[in-house]
C-alpha cells in the first residue's frame, strides 16, 4: 500500500543569512564611548591604537586623511589632544581648522594631493596645547610635592647592599656621597620610583649608565664605569627627561633651551637713572661692646668717652699702617671674646667684668708688645662680617686725597662717552649691590668697597705666606 502523498507548499528562501550571534550595545557610541578606552583613536575614522603605537597612528593619518601634526613632541597629553580634534572635526569641516598643502601643484588635477596641517599657528590648537601644558604641570608638581614628603620610600642602593627606608633624598644623597653617582637634587627629580627602575633594569642589564655600552660581567661594568668616570647618566639621552622637573616648566622647551637662554638682555632694560642711588650706612660694632654706629667717627668717638680707647691716637703714636689695624682689631676681638685682659692676660667669667677691670685699671688704653698682637695669625678676621675692618684708612689715604687736591686735571675727549659708558665693565658692576668679599657689607662707597677688598686681600695672602714660614 502506498504511502499517502503530502503536497507540501513552497516556501521562500531568505538569501540574507545572519551566520553569527548579534549583541545589543552596552554603552552609547561615538566619541564619549573612545574616551573611556584606554587606546587612542583616529581622528577620522574607528582604527585605534594603543598609548604606545603613537607613530602608528601618525602614520596611518597621514597616509590613509591626508593630515600632518605639527610638533607631535610638544604635545604634552597626545590621547586628550586627539580626543579634542576628534569632536572638534566631526562638528566642522576640516578646513576650517587647518591649512591645506598642495603636492604635485604642476601635474595634472587628478594626480595632485591636499595635505591638512594642523599646528599651532591656529590659536585653537595653540590654546589647547598650552592648556594641556598646565594640567600636565600640575599634576607632575602634586607627583613631586607627595614623594618629597612620602616617609614610605623603600629601596635598596644600586651599587652596594644597603637598604634605605624613609624619604627618596637618603638613598639619593647616599648614592652620591658614597658613590659619587649624582643624578640631582632630590627635589628637583619626579617619579624616582620609575627612575631608579629604568636605571636598575640597565644595570641588571650590563649596560653602562653613560655610553649604554653592554659589557659580559658586572665586574667589567663596574671597572669601565669607574675608570672612564661613566658613573653617572648621559644628559643627552631623552629618555630621563620626564624624570625632572625643569623639563615641564615651559612650553615648548626642554632643559637645555631652558638653560642657554641668555639672560643678560634683562640688564640692558633697566634704566641707568641714579638719582635714587642711597648709599646705605656702614653699622660697624664697638670693640669691647655692643654698641654699634654708621660712621667710623662716631664708633671711635664712643669708644673714646664710654671705654677711654681713643683708637686714632693709638694709631698715630704707634705708627700703624692698614695691616697693622687689622692685626690689632682681630686681636683685640679675639682677647674680649675669651674675656681675658689683653694686658696683664687676667681671664674673667663675664665680659662685663672685664670691661670693668680694663676701665678702672686704664688696661683698656695700654697696648701689649708689639710683638704680642703683630702676628700673621690676626691677619684673619675674629669675626666673620666684622665690618669695622672695611672702614680701616691709614697715612697713605690721606697722602692720596693731598696729592689728588694739587694735581690739575685736564679735560679730554668725552664725545663718545655715552658709548663708553654702555659698555662699561665698571658701570655693569654698579648694578650690582656692592658686598665685601670678607666682611658681607652692602653698598659700601665703591671706591671703599675696592680699596679696602684690595687690601684685605693681600692681607690673606701675606697671612698664609707667613703661616708657611712658620
Amino acid at each position: 500500500m502506498a504511502a499517502p502523498s503530502i503536497q507540501s507548499e513552497s516556501v521562500p528562501v531568505d538569501t540574507e543569512c545572519i551566520l553569527e550571534p548579534l549583541s545589543l550595545p552596552e554603552s552609547p557610541g561615538g566619541v564619549d564611548a573612545v574616551e573611556s578606552s584606554p587606546y587612542v583613536p583616529c581622528i577620522f575614522c574607528k582604527e585605534c591604537y594603543a598609548l604606545a603605537e603613537q607613530n602608528q597612528l601618525l602614520k596611518h593619518m597621514i597616509i590613509e586623511h591626508k593630515l600632518v601634526i605639527a610638533d607631535v613632541k610638544l604635545v604634552a597629553d597626545f590621547r586628550s589632544y586627539i580626543l579634542y580634534w576628534k569632536r572638534r572635526f566631526a562638528e566642522q569641516p576640516i578646513t576650517d581648522f587647518c591649512s591645506v598643502i598642495r603636492t604635485n601643484s604642476k601635474a595634472p588635477l587628478e594626480e595632485q594631493d591636499n595635505y591638512f596641517l594642523l599646528c599651532d599657528a591656529l590659536p585653537e590648537d595653540r590654546l589647547l596645547r598650552e592648556q594641556l601644558q598646565q594640567k600636565r604641570l600640575r599634576e607632575i608638581l602634586e607627583q613631586q610635592q607627595q614623594e618629597r614628603y612620602d616617609t614610605s620610600f623603600h629601596s635598596m642602593c644600586m651599587f652596594c647592599d644597603q637598604e634605605f627606608t624613609g624619604n627618596r633624598s637618603v638613598l639619593l644623597n647616599h648614592m652620591a656621597r658614597e658613590h659619587a653617582f649624582n643624578i640631582g637634587l632630590p627635589d628637583n627629580i619626579v617619579n624616582c620610583y620609575e627612575f631608579l627602575a629604568v636605571l636598575q633594569g640597565k644595570l641588571d642589564n650590563l649596560q653602562c649608565l653613560y655610553c649604554e655600552k653592554v659589557f659580559r660581567d658586572k665586574n667589567t661594568l663596574k671597572d669601565h664605569m669607574r675608570k672612564k668616570q661613566h658613573r653617572r647618566i648621559n644628559a643627552k639621552n631623552k629618555e630621563y627627561d620626564k624624570f625632572y622637573i625643569i623639563n615641564y616648566l615651559e612650553f615648548g622647551k626642554s632643559w637645555e633651551e631652558v638653560q642657554s637662554e641668555d639672560d643678560r638682555e634683562l640688564l640692558d632694560d633697566l634704566e641707568e637713572d641714579w638719582s635714587d642711588w642711597e648709599e646705605h650706612p656702614v653699622c660697624a660694632v664697638c670693640l669691647f661692646c655692643e654698641q654699634q654706629a654708621d660712621t667710623t667717627e662716631k664708633l671711635y668717638l664712643h669708644m673714646q668717652k664710654s671705654h677711654g680707647f681713643h683708637f686714632p691716637k693709638i694709631k698715630s703714636e704707634h705708627g700703624l699702617n692698614f695691616y697693622q689695624q687689622v692685626k690689632l682689631v682681630n686681636f683685640i676681638r679675639r682677647e674680649i671674646h675669651h674675656c681675658r685682659c689683653y694686658n696683664c692676660q687676667e681671664k674673667f667669667e663675664s665680659k662685663g667684668g672685664l670691661i670693668s677691670h680694663m676701665e678702672e685699671t686704664k688696661h683698656i688704653a695700654l697696648l701689649p708688645a708689639r710683638s704680642t698682637w703683630d702676628q700673621p695669625q690676626y691677619y684673619f678676621p675674629t669675626y666673620e662680617n666684622d665690618t669695622l675692618l672695611c672702614t680701616l684708612s691709614d697715612s697713605e689715604d690721606a697722602k692720596t686725597e693731598d696729592q689728588s687736591e694739587e694735581i690739575p686735571v685736564v679735560s679730554e675727549d668725552i664725545s663718545s662717552l655715552k658709548a663708553l659708558k654702555q659698555s662699561s665693565v665698571l658701570n655693569q658692576l654698579l648694578l650690582a649691590d656692592l658686598s665685601c668679599f670678607f666682611c658681607k657689607t652692602k653698598k659700601i662707597t665703591l671706591f671703599q668697597y675696592y680699596w679696602n677688598t684690595m687690601k684685605l686681600t693681600n692681607v690673606i695672602i701675606t697671612g698664609q705666606i707667613l703661616e708657611s714660614e712658620f
